[in-house]
C-alpha cells in the first residue's frame, strides 16, 4: 500500500465525514477536520463530544462506522501498522507498566518499535533525561507520583520520533507546576516539526499550545480557527481604560456608566491595576466612550482593546462550559480495534 504524498498540502491530519455510533448513540456525527505539519490543533469539548473517540480512531485504537482520515499520509482503516510507526499517544491515564522500572517501561517500547537495543537504550536515556527522569531510572513506576508518570508516558509516546503526537487530557490532574514543564516539552517537540493534536478542556492549556483550535460538541465541529478569529466571530469587546491620575479611576467609572450606551452590561473599576473595564459591542460605541473621555477633560494613560476569554467564546459556541458533562458514550466497544 503506497502512502499518500502530504508535501502539496503540508496536512498532517485529514478528517472527511467521520462518524462513530454507540448503538443510538453518535459519538462522531460527520467530523471534518485539518491539521497543519508542525503545528498544534487544540480540538476543546465538554466530556462526552467526542473529542476522545476522534483521537482513538485517528491513531487506530477504534474503527469509525464511516468516513475517512489520514494521519501523517497514511490511511487510517487501510494502512494502520505503518501509520503505527509514525505516530505517539498519550492518553487521559498513563499507560506505563507500574511494575517496571522507568527506563525498562521506556526500552520495552523501543524494542517493540523495532529499534535495535542499543538504539532501544540510548533512545530511552535520552528521554528520561529529557523529562528529568534520570534519578528514578531504576525504581518501578509504580513509586512515581502523578507528575512524573504523566512525564514518562509522555516519553514513552515519543520513543519512536513521531511526526504526529496525539495528547488526550496530557495535564487532567496534574499540579500547575508539572502541568507547565509538560506545556513546556510539547512546545519543545513542536519546535523540532512534531504535529500535535491536543484535546482539553483547560482554556488556558489550549491559549497556551494551540495555533488553531476546533471546537466539538455532541459529535461534530461546531466552530473552528485561530483563537482571535474565534473570538472575534463571537463579538464583544472590552476597552481597558488607564487614567493618569489615579484619582480619576472612579470619577471616569461614573462618568462612562452615565453614557448608557453598554445596555445591560456594567462598567467595572480594577482598583489593583488602575483601570476602567467597558464592555463595548461596535465602533460606534468605542467612538462613543473616547468622545465622552475627552469631553470630560480626563487624561488618559493608555487605553487598550480585549477580546473575549476562550472560555467566553466557548460558553457562546456551545451554550456550556467546557468541563460541562454531556450523556457519556457507552462503554461497549470501546475496545473495538481497527484492523
Amino acid at each position: 500500500m503506497t502512502r499518500i504524498d502530504m508535501n502539496s498540502g503540508g496536512t498532517a491530519v485529514s478528517v472527511r465525514g467521520l462518524v462513530k455510533h454507540y448503538g443510538e448513540t453518535k459519538a462522531l456525527d460527520g467530523v471534518d477536520l485539518d491539521v497543519r505539519e508542525g503545528t498544534v490543533m487544540g480540538v476543546l469539548g465538554p466530556n462526552g463530544a467526542g473529542k476522545t473517540t476522534l483521537v482513538r480512531i485517528l491513531s487506530t485504537l477504534l474503527a469509525p462506522t464511516s468516513g475517512e482520515a489520514t494521519v501523517a499520509g497514511y490511511d487510517v482503516l487501510r494502512q494502520p501498522r505503518q501509520l503505527r510507526r509514525v505516530i505517539g499517544l498519550t492518553g487521559q491515564y498513563a499507560s506505563v507498566d507500574e511494575k517496571l522500572p522507568g527506563w525498562e517501561n521506556l526500552y520495552m517500547i523501543g524494542r517493540l518499535l523495532d529499534l535495535s537495543r542499543k538504539d532501544s537504550r540510548a533512545r530511552a536515556d535520552e528521554l528520561l533525561e529529557r523529562f528529568s527522569l534520570t534519578d528514578a531510572a531504576k525504581r518501578p513506576a509504580s513509586t512515581y507520583s502523578g507528575g512524573m508518570r504523566r512525564r514518562l508516558d509522555l516519553a514513552a509516546s515519543m520513543i519512536g520520533h513521531p511526526q504526529v503526537l496525539f495528547l488526550d487530557e496530557p495535564t487532567t490532574g496534574l499540579d500547575p507546576r508539572t502541568r507547565m514543564e509538560v506545556w513546556d516539552e510539547v512546545k519543545s517537540m513542536v519546535g523540532g516539526g512534531v504535529t500535535v493534536l491536543l484535546t482539553t478542556q483547560y482554556m488556558e492549556e489550549a491559549e497556551a499550545l494551540a495555533s488553531e483550535l476546533t471546537v466539538v460538541d455532541h459529535g461534530k465541529v461546531v466552530a473552528g480557527g485561530a483563537i482571535d478569529e474565534l473570538k472575534a466571530r463571537v463579538g464583544g469587546r472590552a476597552l481597558r481604560i488607564r487614567p493618569a491620575d489615579p484619582l480619576q479611576l472612579r470619577p471616569l467609572a461614573r462618568a462612562l456608566d452615565d453614557l448608557g450606551i453598554t445596555g445591560l452590561a456594567t462598567v467595572t473599576v480594577d482598583v489593583e491595576s488602575g483601570t476602567v473595564l467597558v464592555p463595548i459591542l461596535s465602533d460606534e460605541q468605542l467612538t462613543a466612550v473616547v468622545g465622552a473621555v475627552s469631553a470630560r477633560g480626563i487624561v488618559i494613560a493608555s487605553i487598550t482593546t480585549e477580546l473575549p476569554s476562550l472560555d467566553e467564546v466557548f460558553l457562546s459556541l456551545t451554550g456550556h462550559r467546557a468541563g460541562a458533562p454531556q450523556d457519556s458514550v457507552p462503554t461497549h466497544d470501546r475496545e473495538e480495534v481497527a484492523v
